[in-house]
């Protein structure tokens, strides 16, 4: 093997950028999925059926197509559509976003689910009315035990965002990319964005591991 690691040292600054690129959407396709799948998972329980089957249609199309190809589609097929050309970065918010969405409504539904009926039925009896009931009661103690499928999944977006580099979107991956043409060595770029990777995902698992220490001191 010959290996050279100080052929990128002047590629680490470039690189070291990603981080910050990624994160970016990232997070934004996180708060944007969490929000649609709860959304959702409120429709799958909803007495009203055409709802709850417009809702397991979504959660059924996004998670039995890849995500690659619901990326493709946003960023490729939809501008033919609609004339207007989708910057890689709303793409990559868009595709992660209404992907994990798919998967955070079905988590989020089986908590909403797990949580004592004896709850619904309280609240019920004394008058508090079906909005502040999901919002101040059955919510949150979902919450408490659904957080470990939660983090799995963010944890699984983040790792999966190394996909947007399909589209030419300057993430960690594709600058790894860029540095390996450059130099004509791809090995040493790849192993050192796969390092940030693996600190980015054991960050994401200590703040996880935090925050349900925290709500379970705070029951």
């Amino acid at each position: 093997m010959n290996l050279d690691f100080g052929q990128i040292v002047p590629y680490i600054p470039f690189m070291l950028e990603g981080i910050w690129v990624t994160l970016k959407f990232v997070i934004f396709a996180i708060i944007f999925g969490f929000v649609l799948g709860t959304l959702l998972a409120l429709c799958k329980i909803s007495h009203v059926k055409v709802i709850g089957w417009l809702a397991d249609a979504y959660t059924s199309v996004f998670r039995g197509t890849p995500l690659i190809l619901q990326l493709m589609i946003i960023y490729y097929a939809v501008p033919e559509l609609v004339g207007y050309d989708i910057s890689p970065f709303l793409s990559s918010i868009l595709a992660f976003g209404l992907n994990s969405s798919a998967y955070v409504s079905e988590i989020i539904r089986a908590g909403i689910q797990a949580v004592d009926k004896g709850q619904t039925e309280a609240a019920q009896a004394l008058g508090v009315p079906y909005n502040q009931m999901m919002k101040d009661i059955i919510l949150p103690q979902a919450m408490k035990n659904i957080l470990p499928a939660l983090m799995n999944e963010f944890i699984t977006l983040t790792k999966e965002s190394a996909l947007v580099s399909t589209i030419g979107y300057l993430d960690l991956m594709r600058r790894a990319t860029v540095v390996g043409a450059d130099l004509y060595r791809n090995f040493e770029p790849l192993l050192f964005v796969g390092v940030i990777y693996y600190l980015l995902v054991m960050g994401l698992t200590i703040i996880g591991r935090l925050v349900e220490r925290r709500l379970r001191y705070s029951d």
